[in-house]
């Protein structure tokens, strides 16, 4: 199992400032793409950064929407969100080539994220999407779900390798999604995403905001770079990581 964080989410004046000091204790960092944070210089030094620590990059594409910071739902058609995506994947990819780099995975971010997961249609488009990109074979990140064989299958159709995270920081509804940003609760406290990220851990299984259990697959957990405590977050998983000496196998899209 591994440890991911949105990073490069940074943008002009307005400053994201953990990018440096988390990098040390993370293993994939998904990069923003400039379509909600992120600009050409933010990229290159996350990209720097991820070099100068060996941890792996992904592409963080998003709908385009800098002001809402990628988390309102845009009414996009399939050729718009297929272009979009391409479109960049390609940035952050060129942009990586530069530094003897490579793109290892796409995680979509904020609403694209969540409509993905929530409306296969929209899941079929990013799927399309990341299996025409210009990396061969690259594989795509979502979130780890009760339906996950079902999910899986859909991305045979694409030969798409899927890698399935779940979310330390953030509370679950019942039916195995995440609980929206705008209702009480949603994101945990310190604590409460250390419980959380330990019992998946341990045991593969998550506690939703009606107690109920969720049990899946999980290849890595994510911590958000703008949560409270990401930093403190981050160094106590690495830690717990280390000592359970878990490591990351990537799953086949027949799993």
């Amino acid at each position: 199992m591994m440890l991911n964080c949105d990073l490069g989410e940074s943008f002009g004046a307005w400053s994201m400032p953990v990018d440096e000091q988390i990098m040390v204790h993370i293993d994939m960092a998904n990069i923003a793409c400039g379509f909600h944070a992120g600009d050409p210089l933010v990229m290159q030094r996350a990209l720097q950064l991820a070099k100068q620590h060996q941890v792996s990059v992904g592409a963080h594409p998003s709908y385009p929407d800098l002001q809402g910071f990628g988390r309102r739902s845009l009414a996009m058609s399939e050729d718009e969100l297929v272009a979009c995506l391409h479109y960049q994947i390609a940035a952050i990819s060129g942009m990586a080539a530069v530094q003897g780099m490579e793109i290892e995975y796409v995680k979509p971010h904020g609403a694209l994220y969540n409509d993905m997961m929530r409306d296969p249609r929209i899941r079929d488009t990013v799927m399309k999407a990341v299996a025409e990109c210009s990396v061969p074979g690259i594989p795509l990140m979502l979130q780890a779900h009760p339906d996950h064989k079902l999910i899986s299958q859909q991305a045979g159709q694409y030969n798409l390798v899927l890698l399935f995270e779940a979310f330390a920081d953030r509370r679950y509804t019942p039916n195995g999604y995440l609980l929206s940003r705008r209702l009480p609760g949603a994101v945990l406290s310190e604590s409460e995403a250390f419980e959380q990220a330990i019992r998946i851990m341990d045991r593969g299984e998550i506690v939703a905001s009606d107690g109920s259990v969720l049990a899946m697959p999980v290849d890595t957990l994510c911590v958000h770079g703008d949560s409270p405590g990401a930093l403190a977050m981050a160094e106590a998983l690495r830690v717990a990581l280390t000592k359970r000496k878990l490591t990351h196998v990537r799953p086949g899209i027949n799993d």
